[in-house]
């Protein structure tokens, strides 16, 4: 009698369930460890799901109800703080059925994610916190905060950017990149924009960046990028209230052109204000028969509307080098190698937007006299099309040998 692989996954956010479903249809069993006690739904803003996140989770059949709980956003309309018009930016190209880039809730995607792994029998665990992993003779052990343990043949870490399964597998992996920003958001009603639903609108405020879509029931959602220049302390920004956060946000975009100011006093409630992270190099994927995929071990900053996407790539390139190489060591050193350059590539992409955003004075008025120019240059350059137009086909084996 064979023996079926099984997998534990740390982490049942975004890549966690996705994780487990391309697991089952590559033949192996798993069980998600979800560190929250009730899920992890209600953490986070709103996200981009670009069109090669949903050619990726076509490949598992699980794109129709991310489909059903967004809405398509094909590009971004990109303007200063004066209002002048600098340019639009695709975020995604048509797949053959012309369905492009999505802005879907966060909560949302968790929660049709999480559905449909569920319907397909897969196991959630809620409060389990990994406080420990070690390597057995013939699998992995890994300890939880309640004091349970779970044994399996390998274990994934999906844990996202501040991931407890990274730092197991090397415990000197760099700590998470500060961008030089802090963000919130939230959503607005009875403000009027100019702009059609399923629009993005970004503003390069004289202060700080500003971005908002209208939704197709006319809600307005909207974030805003903050230069801050020390790193926060973990807990710090979040711990300063919602009501202080409107007041000091409604001063940094009280002389900019566009809707920031009455859509920030629209809200009823903002996100908690918390620091923007990335990850762009870490030396150490995997060990053993540990591995970590998505944000545990390339997270881009917001600013490259990937995260996602490249979390649900991962996890199916992942299921496939599982399901055709010999061990888990063979299948890691595959995944990596396909993996690495592409996530690294987008993830250098989206720091130097990241530098524009807090552009001082001088920086200002070269960004606003380039960017016109350069939005042109990349609307169909070789790295838009190989953002966009990556492809994962699940029927051909992979090779043993590279």
């Amino acid at each position: 009698m064979t023996h079926t692989r099984t997998a534990l996954i740390v982490g049942g956010g975004i890549a966690g369930p996705v994780t487990a479903m391309a697991l089952q249809k590559a033949g192996i069993d798993s069980v998600v460890y979800e560190a929250h006690p009730t899920g992890a739904g209600s953490i986070g803003l709103f996200l981009t799901l670009g069109s090669n996140g949903v050619d990726a989770l076509r490949v598992l059949g699980a794109d129709k109800p991310a489909l059903a709980a967004g809405f398509p956003t094909p590009g971004i309309t990109l303007r200063n703080g004066a209002g002048k018009y600098l340019g639009v930016s695709r975020t995604g190209q048509s797949l053959p059925d012309g369905t492009t880039s999505q802005t879907i809730k966060r909560a949302d995607l968790y929660r049709v994610l999480h559905e449909e792994a569920c319907r397909r029998g897969v196991r959630v665990e809620h409060g389990k916190r990994l406080v420990g992993a070690e390597e057995t003779p013939d699998g992995v052990r890994a300890m939880f905060a309640d004091g349970s343990e779970a044994a399996g043949d390998l274990l994934i870490g999906c844990d996202g950017i501040h991931s407890s399964v990274r730092r197991i597998i090397d415990p000197a992996a760099p700590a998470p990149t500060y961008a030089g920003l802090i963000t919130t958001g939230g959503y607005a009603r009875g403000v009027q924009v100019d702009t059609e639903p399923g629009s993005y609108e970004m503003i390069f405020g004289k202060r700080a960046f500003f971005g908002f879509a209208k939704a197709p029931d006319g809600e307005v959602w909207w974030f805003a990028n903050v230069p801050h220049r020390r790193e926060p302390a973990r807990g710090e920004v979040e711990a300063i209230s919602g009501d202080e956060w409107r007041r000091r946000l409604l001063q940094l975009y009280a002389d900019d052109a566009g809707p920031a100011v009455p859509l920030i006093q629209a809200t009823q409630e903002m996100m908690p204000m918390s620091p923007i992270h990335a990850i762009p190099h870490l030396p150490t994927w995997h060990k053993g028969r540990m591995v970590v995929i998505g944000d545990a071990a390339h997270a881009p900053s917001p600013t490259s509307g990937q995260g996602a996407s490249l979390s649900i790539e991962d996890a199916i390139v992942l299921a496939k080098c599982l399901r055709d190489l010999p061990s888990p060591q063979a299948a890691f050193a595959r995944f990596e190698a396909a993996r690495r350059p592409r996530v690294e590539r987008i993830i250098k992409a989206a720091a130097r937007i990241n530098n524009s955003k807090a552009a001082g004075p001088v920086a200002r008025v070269f960004r606003d006299a380039m960017l016109p120019m350069i939005l042109k240059m990349v609307a169909d350059s070789k790295a838009h099309r190989q953002t966009y137009d990556y492809h994962i086909d699940w029927d051909p084996s992979i090779p043993a040998a590279a």
